[in-house]
């Protein structure tokens, strides 16, 4: 199976588009995972600069580079989030505006849209964001959590994202949520909970990363299982957990990298993760998308560790069988 093994750049965005692509085609990637911020790719220009699109795939073309998805994780987080001062770090101006938080939900919302006009433009299919989530400081039930607060924040999803959807809808996009802690979807049963708020729309669906699974105790594979239809894209990550009878799950509010963490990210091959497993998984639902690297881990090398992490995948990148191992005794 030719699924295309990409790397994300969302974590390489302080590099120039120009050098950043030189370095994936030197890594062995076959194509990259453009993010929204940086100079990777400019919503803004996308619309407004009549050449940008075509000049952008001209650069990945010249690094025989594919390009299948593009990722919003920054300006989608400020949709359904509670805002302060910590989205400014993530957000362009034109976006957080003067910081009123009803005004920033609604340009993200805006910006967002916006975003599936560009990758309609661009000639991707696939956004992969967050959504952010109105109800994510409620997830430990005391002071008491009313069943009426959480619906309120499954109801602010549809109220915010239908209008959203509705323009991926007309560009023929779909937006991919990576199912993660902070977004209104951050494991299965919640991930069923945002489809159903929805409506089971066909534009909704999810940005598959074991990673933000398996700390929290569930089994990446199910997930697969449970979503068969809705994997629109797949990163590759992985992460550990590292309790050792004195930290926690919760972490202590360290950051990544602090060995005293009760579990980190790790480089894919490297940590908890079974790739095995998710990739008979994934050729279980016929997943024929790419397999896009997304680089996280504090403690190596980051040029080291996205090299070696193109080989691990592409690796394990097997096709499903053709036919049965014992159909030599068929009559």
């Amino acid at each position: 199976m030719a699924r295309p093994v990409t790397l994300f750049t969302g974590q390489w965005a302080d590099l120039p588009l120009e050098q950043m692509a030189k370095l994936t085609a030197q890594f062995g990637y076959d194509g990259i995972e453009l993010a929204c911020w940086g100079d990777h790719f400019e919503v803004d220009k996308a619309l407004t600069q009549d050449d940008y699109c075509s000049k952008k795939r001209a650069l990945l073309e010249s690094h025989g580079l594919q390009c299948h998805a593009i990722s919003a994780h920054l300006v989608g987080q400020a949709v359904l989030d509670n805002i302060d001062a910590r989205h400014k770090l993530i957000l362009p101006d034109y976006v957080w505006g003067d910081g009123n938080p009803a005004g920033v939900n609604h340009r993200a919302a805006e910006e967002l849209k916006q975003t599936a006009r560009a990758a309609k433009k661009f000639g991707v299919g696939v956004v992969n964001g967050f959504t952010g989530s109105s109800i994510w400081h409620l997830l430990y039930s005391f002071p008491p959590v009313s069943s009426a607060m959480v619906e309120d924040g499954f109801k602010l999803l549809a109220e915010r994202f239908n209008p959203i959807l509705d323009v991926f809808g007309e560009c023929g996009v779909k937006f991919a949520l990576e199912v993660h802690p902070t977004e209104i979807a951050f494991d299965l049963y919640s991930a069923e909970k945002a489809l159903e708020a929805l409506d089971y729309r066909e534009e909704f669906g999810f940005n598959f990363d074991p990673s933000h699974l398996i700390w929290q105790g569930v089994d990446p594979v199910e997930f697969i299982r449970a979503f068969p239809d809705r994997i629109y894209h797949v990163h590759v990550k992985d992460a550990i957990q590292t309790l050792n009878g004195r930290s926690g799950i919760l972490c202590s509010h360290l950051n990544f990298g602090d060995p005293r963490r009760g579990w980190d990210f790790r480089s894919p091959g490297r940590g908890g993760v079974n790739f095995e497993e998710i990739i008979r998984a994934l050729n279980a639902i016929n997943y024929q998308g790419p397999l896009s690297i997304e680089w996280e881990d504090s403690g190596m090398n980051r040029e080291f560790g996205a090299a070696e992490a193109c080989r691990f995948t592409k690796n394990m990148n097997f096709s499903p069988s053709d036919r049965a191992f014992d159909a030599a005794f068929d009559e």
